[in-house]
């Protein structure tokens, strides 16, 4: 499986719209920086998994999502992961002593290779087509958008298998 982060903020992804000639849409929203910081991964059955916090994403966070990884699914797992310092971390390597490597292989991407993860694909999709143009007010309405989002793309598969399909994997959904 791949696994990525990436945040999602109040700012709404402005992306062209259709309006009536001569009525340019206008977005309201408050000029703020909070965010979501997000976690997710993507197995090659098309299976979506996400944790999402209100802060940055350290190694206390990437254990908390492999051990959610480990809950769902059954047998030896390889993560396929970038070089995010949170992954290098003590965390990470406690977790993996204490009893995670034997269920869990990891493996690093290439530095500056982001391309090759699914994952990038999938935050694209979710932020410029999912929740495109949405104006949110505070984290908790930008968390249920979030929420309906993801369900909606878990129901699109043939989505997921393109986003697959972009590195170069052969997957039929």
């Amino acid at each position: 499986m791949f696994i990525d982060e990436t945040g999602v903020r109040l700012l709404p992804a402005i992306v062209s719209t259709y309006a009536p000639k001569g009525q340019t849409p206008i977005l309201r929203n408050p000029l703020s920086r909070d965010h979501w910081s997000v976690i997710g991964a993507v197995t090659p059955a098309g299976k979506l998994y996400f944790q999402r916090y209100p802060h940055a994403i350290k190694g206390q966070q990437v254990v908390r999502f492999l051990n959610h990884l480990l809950r769902h699914l059954p047998g030896k797992l390889l993560v396929i992961w970038d070089g995010l310092p949170a992954h290098r971390g003590q965390r990470v390597k406690d977790f993996l002593i204490q009893g995670g490597a034997q269920r869990l292989h990891l493996e690093r991407l290439p530095s500056y290779a982001p391309d090759l993860n699914p994952m990038e694909a999938i935050w694209q999709y979710l932020k410029r087509v999912e929740l495109r143009n949405v104006c949110c007010y505070d984290l908790a309405e930008l968390g249920d958008e979030w929420c309906k989002a993801t369900a909606r793309l878990r129901h699109q598969r043939d989505v997921i298998a393109g986003c697959l399909r972009l590195p170069g994997f052969d997957v039929d959904l």
